[in-house]
């Protein structure tokens, strides 16, 4: 019984701090509700911005100067970390040549054969390619030689007999007391003989090559492409290089060091011993910190060190002057940020109170009021909305009694569109049944003549009256056009004639209506003008693979170049022209508008001799809507 009133009395002190702690919020939020709001801006500003990020700031430079360092280490440990890798990948490749060749049979029996005479060594020479196949298939390959002590050898820039001069050179008796493989730097004062062409200076692989059937030994050097190496080191934010157990560098950052040694660099330490570290000494007589590795390619006895080198004196300053320079825009930031925030929120409450008050003398029954609030913000948003509304209410009261009137007079006029439009389909179907009474009368007066002339005009005003469609097979286009020159052949009679050429593979391609008409009709009206005899006109309209190409020519009178450019001026104008040549610059304008400039009509003519007006449009493609 004890125990629950304790525990009742436990709950009763928990509910009581809930309450109170939920008075306190209320009490907090009425008073923050209470603030005019460019006060609660500021006082939000200062609590949730201006005090973190101050702290926050202070705190981030402090620790900035010491990660500066770390960061530095850590980016030039990766770096090495992957030069290493990259070097032991391209040096995969040498290595696996070398392999290759010191099992070659063809290459053990090429350098071991003794040869009677030139001719045969040259044949010998020339059935061999595969050195020079290496070095044209893999990039990271120089050159490959081999040395073995063959005296009817000569020397041919890829095999060469043993010299006893030679066999005086320190990368030579090295490979003889360390057999496997070595990789060295050997410059041009050890190269194998004086000659230009004989010039190394760059990385090499050398292995001894024992041949136990015939008793020899050579050396065969596979030698690095030396862009190679600098390449993978080009990009590198620190001095880094590389070099072999001879101390040689063997590639640099900075090409010019390739050759040098490592003493040159002024390294404050001895780096022979060291394999792997990160090493705080002197390179220049700077403060510095060194990052060494050390690379062992694939089955190789010598060894390479990858080297870093960045000042801590450069790092340590811009992570100082960085510092500095962050905590001075951080406060100015925020001054400048303070300020601002109390601007906005003078100018945005100021603006507020305004449009408050023309909102009440609305409610009041004032539609007479403007708001001139500026601004493209929310409020003035408002204000532009706020005269829209008072504008539309006006507007809509005006309007009630004036809708009324509008939609008598809008049936009214519908009306009359509707009666001048059936008007308007009385007129062709009279001329059409007065064409072919004439047609059937002619016909029965047994004037056959007439009569079909009269039936192809009925026929081709019927088709230039039709509307609504946007294409048509070329084949009524031929028969309309066919109509209108045997019209025209009845009205002239032997001044007048003509051929038609037509391809009936292009019979069922769409074009647009009335395209070809215009032109024939050019021909024959324009060809008789001003001419005696006879004209003939020519329509040739042939498919050329994925083309098909109109031609419509007539040997009447033609034209000058300067009448022919102002022809081409008038059909090639955007602007309507109220002169002549309406029908051509129809025809171009249409043909320009649905496949292209390139499609346009092509007018020729020489004065005395005719008229040639051709165009081209694609087979296949649909034209453009």
């Amino acid at each position: 019984m004890l125990q629950q009133m304790r525990g009742t009395a436990c709950l009763s002190m928990i509910w009581l701090e809930i309450q109170r702690g939920g008075a306190g919020i209320t009490t907090l939020v009425r008073l923050i509700n209470n603030m005019k709001m460019k006060y609660k801006l500021i006082f939000f500003y200062i609590i949730i911005v201006m005090i973190p990020v101050l702290i926050l700031g202070i705190t981030l430079i402090s620790y900035f100067r010491g990660e500066a360092l770390t960061r530095a280490i850590e980016q030039a440990s990766n770096n090495v970390a992957k030069i290493k890798i990259q070097m032991t990948t391209k040096l995969r490749v040498p290595t696996d040549i070398s392999n290759l060749l010191y099992f070659d049979k063809d290459l053990e029996k090429l350098v071991n054969t003794y040869y009677p005479n030139t001719l045969e060594l040259t044949k010998a020479y020339l059935n061999y390619t595969d050195f020079q196949d290496y070095i044209l298939q893999y990039r990271e390959i120089s050159n490959i030689r081999l040395f073995i002590d063959n005296p009817t050898l000569v020397d041919n820039m890829s095999v060469a007999p043993l010299t006893p001069e030679l066999k005086t050179r320190i990368w030579y008796k090295k490979i003889m007391q360390s057999p496997g493989l070595n990789w060295m730097y050997i410059p041009d004062k050890e190269a194998y003989n004086n000659s230009p062409k004989a010039t190394i200076n760059k990385l090499s692989l050398v292995r001894r090559v024992v041949y136990p059937e015939y008793q020899r030994t050579g050396v065969l050097m596979v030698q690095v492409v030396q862009d190679e190496l600098n390449q993978m080191l080009y990009q590198e934010p620190f001095e880094t290089i590389i070099t072999d157990e001879q101390g040689y560098i063997v590639a640099a950052k900075d090409p010019k060091l390739v050759g040098s040694t490592l003493n040159s660099f002024d390294i404050g330490k001895d780096l022979t011993d060291t394999a792997q570290n990160v090493i705080r000494t002197t390179v220049k007589g700077k403060d510095s910190y060194v990052i060494v590795d050390e690379i062992r390619p694939a089955l190789s006895v010598s060894r390479l060190k990858v080297i870093s080198v960045f000042e801590t004196k450069s790092i340590l300053s811009g992570a100082s002057k960085v510092s500095l320079l962050g905590l001075m825009i951080i406060i100015g930031v925020l001054l400048i940020a303070l300020v601002m925030v109390y601007v906005i929120s003078f100018l945005m409450t100021n603006r507020l109170l305004r449009l408050s008050r023309q909102l009440n003398q609305v409610a009041l029954g004032n539609l007479n009021v403007v708001s001139q609030i500026d601004g493209k913000d929310e409020i003035g948003q408002l204000s532009r909305q706020f005269n829209y509304m008072v504008a539309s209410i006006n507007r809509l009261l005006s309007q009630v009694v004036e809708s009324n009137e509008k939609n008598n007079k809008l049936e009214i006029a519908q009306r009359e569109i509707k009666l001048k439009m059936m008007a308007s389909q009385i007129h062709p179907h009279f001329l059409f049944n007065a064409l072919e009474s004439i047609r059937m009368n002619a016909h029965l007066k047994g004037d056959k003549e007439i009569a079909n002339i009269v039936r192809l005009l009925g026929k081709l005003m019927r088709k230039n009256l039709e509307v609504g469609r946007e294409r048509a097979p070329i084949k009524e286009e031929v028969e309309m056009m066919r109509s209108y020159l045997e019209i025209q052949k009845f009205r002239y009679e032997d001044r007048l004639e003509y051929d038609i050429v037509f391809d009936a593979k292009a019979a069922d391609i769409l074009i647009p209506p009335l395209i070809i008409q215009p032109m024939v009709e050019n021909s024959v009206v324009h060809g008789l003008e001003n001419k005696e005899g006879t004209v003939h006109v020519h329509v040739s309209i042939t498919l050329h693979e994925d083309e098909v190409q109109v031609c419509v020519t007539d040997d009447g009178i033609g034209m000058t170049e300067e009448r022919l450019a102002e022809i081409m001026s008038v059909i090639t104008r955007a602007e309507e022209e109220p002169q002549g040549r309406i029908g051509l610059r129809n025809v171009h304008q249409r043909l320009v508008m649905y496949y292209g400039e390139a499609h346009g009509l092509n007018i020729s003519s020489e004065q005395g001799t005719g008229t040639r007006i051709f165009f081209s449009i694609p087979s296949e493609r649909e034209p453009k809507a």
